[in-house]
């Protein structure tokens, strides 16, 4: 059966909901006897019927008057019924595919909602790329509301995306549909600065009534994170320690905590909460970042509420931060969150909230999964074909564009590392003492020092920012990423230049992608065409890809958990402590360009 959304708005149903509620029309759907996961009064109550109209609940409790002859029963006894589940802050392209395969995997685990930002998208292809997610979005049976990209590029003045989205962008875009507010503002300094253009963007979103995500993500947590509050922005999903989450919870702000693919961050962050006892209304769990394999062997955001439950949370109060906190976040509370007169009736069912493995999936009151297994067949959604053809690159790469120059001609030379640590966003700015010979500075597999480039892909302007990078281990070859958040160079990190060079070339003649090569040999790689960071080839398949991957990266010495992912945030310069892009270095805490070589 092929999926065909027949949503209604509560503005439009109004009588049929209080008709059927009161029995002048029949249900069509009742589900028996289940019990009720409760989020508005944090409680379970047993035995509970829920009556369905129109895809929406009318009514909780004794329904038998709303029963009529083809009113479909749906026997929830020994099931406890949760609300769909809500992701606050997705970037779907992280997944490395299209919505549509993203609905396939994370609708059958209890997702029924997600709030997306897809400024991946946005930074390769502009709003034209936003606008075409959004579309392909309206024939699935996930809900994907839109948070605006703010920051494309992520940093200006210091890198270079496709596009740039400005103020009148985002005041334009604030009138579409399923446009929940404006993505995680990255651009701190220019928030803190009270940089006109940053502060027009604010403007634009609030004047809609709309909520400002943020992205506060360093450890200063007095004048500035106040600051940073003060200008309107609500949310944030970069806390990494349990005083960081803290401090904004008690500033009024909703706490995003967040457990993705390669960013563990709720073991230490839900301490806020289990071990304070606070009012956890305004915390969400979310996962940002999903790897294809997360999602088909772990969860999705079933996962991250029995994260939570494993780290002491109660499975109540851990579901509330999965639902009606993020619904009323949003400003969606009257459609979306619980399971209560008038929402839509997005309904799981789920027999132990400790394992919070998912068995059926109502979603506007049809059964869309069951058992792990979408029901319902998706369209095909196409793109166009300039989303196909997104790496342009001035020339072919050669070795010595990878070459990095000792300045002065002594013997040696102190240089900026970049040192990434497996399992975090962050990075380390180390100053490393390196011999010079012939008047360049080499990488070295013994140290574990590799070389990192970050290509310009979007204008064909020629530009490399070159640095050093240490942490992958890497004892031969080269890897490549057109996935490079949040600009999406091609980024290239390698043992020597032959192969750096290799590996870029292969990319740019695919059309975008990751791989992994060894003396001028492909041994895995995964292709991305779609603006070079998605695949419309199913889940499956693509998780096939990056495992082959991910067994290449061992190959090459790499022992990181989702070493791909670790890559990928090399070139985002709003994340602590030492980043490349294509313009070169950049210090992340005082957010200013360095050289490489101190």
């Amino acid at each position: 059966m092929l999926f065909a959304p027949r949503r209604k708005e509560l503005w439009e149903v109004t009588r049929t909901l209080v008709n059927a509620a009161m029995g002048r029309e029949k249900a069509d759907v009742v589900v028996r006897g289940g019990r009720l996961v409760n989020v508005h009064t944090a409680e379970i109550q047993e035995g509970v019927d829920v009556a369905i109209k129109d895809g929406r609940v009318v009514l909780v409790g004794r329904v038998d008057h709303t029963v009529g002859e083809a009113t479909r029963i749906m026997d929830a006894t020994g099931y406890y019924l949760l609300p769909g589940l809500v992701e606050g802050h997705v970037h779907i392209e992280s997944s490395m595919i299209t919505p549509t395969q993203f609905a396939r995997a994370v609708v059958p685990q209890g997702t029924t909602t997600v709030f997306i930002d897809n400024h991946e998208l946005a930074n390769v292809l502009g709003m034209g790329g936003v606008k075409q997610m959004m579309e392909e979005a309206r024939s699935l049976p996930l809900r994907i509301y839109l948070a605006v990209p703010s920051c494309v590029p992520a940093l200006p003045g210091f890198e270079d995306a496709g596009t740039v989205i400005g103020p009148a962008e985002i005041e334009e875009a604030m009138g579409w549909d399923h446009v929940a507010g404006l993505g995680e503002m990255m651009n701190m300094p220019g928030v803190l600065a009270a940089d006109e253009t940053v502060h027009a963007m604010l403007r634009a979103t609030l004047k809609a009534g709309k909520v400002v995500t943020g992205h506060y993500s360093i450890p200063e947590i007095e004048q500035g994170l106040q600051a940073f509050i003060a200008s309107g922005i609500s949310s944030c999903h970069e806390s990494t320690r349990k005083e960081d989450a803290l401090a904004k919870l008690r500033l009024g702000m909703y706490v995003m905590l967040r457990e993705g693919s390669a960013w563990h961050d709720l073991k230490e962050t839900i301490r806020a909460i289990t071990e304070t006892d606070i009012d956890s209304r305004h915390a969400m769990m979310v996962t940002d970042d999903t790897h294809p394999d997360t999602l088909i062997n772990v969860g999705h955001m079933n996962h991250v509420v029995r994260r939570a439950i494993e780290e002491g949370l109660e499975p109540v109060r851990a579901v509330q931060m999965a639902t009606v906190n993020v619904a009323e976040y949003f400003h969606l509370g009257y459609d979306l969150g619980s399971i209560s007169p008038g929402k839509c009736a997005d309904i799981i069912f789920v027999r132990d909230l400790d394992e919070m493995q998912v068995d059926k999936v109502l979603v506007d009151g049809l059964l869309v999964a069951e058992g792990g297994r979408l029901l319902v067949e998706l369209p095909q959604f196409a793109y166009p074909t300039s989303a196909l053809h997104s790496v342009r690159l001035a020339r072919p790469l050669t070795e010595e564009d990878f070459v990095i120059q000792a300045p002065g001609g002594g013997s040696r030379v102190t240089v900026r590392v970049i040192e990434v640590v497996g399992g975090q966003v962050a990075t380390r700015h180390l100053q490393v003492d390196r011999p010079v010979v012939d008047g360049r500075v080499a990488t070295s597999v013994h140290d574990d020092l590799s070389k990192v480039a970050s290509v310009e892909r979007h204008r064909a302007t020629g530009q490399i920012g070159l640095g050093f990078v240490k942490g992958f281990h890497l004892q031969a070859g080269a890897v490549a990423s057109t996935v490079a958040h949040d600009s999406h160079n091609l980024l290239i990190v390698g043992t020597n230049e032959a192969d750096m060079a290799f590996a870029g070339n292969k990319l740019a003649e695919i059309g975008g992608g990751m791989l992994a090569v060894r003396h001028g040999e492909v041994l895995a790689l995964v292709s991305l065409p779609i603006g070079g960071l998605m695949s419309q080839e199913p889940v499956e398949v693509v998780n096939e890809q990056v495992q082959a991957l991910a067994q290449a990266w061992k190959e090459l010495g790499c022992d990181l958990v989702s070493p791909f992912m670790t890559m990928s945030i090399l070139a985002l310069p709003v994340i602590p402590e030492l980043r490349i892009t294509n313009r070169g270095l950049v210090d992340t805490v005082e957010f200013t360009p360095v050289q490489i070589v101190v």
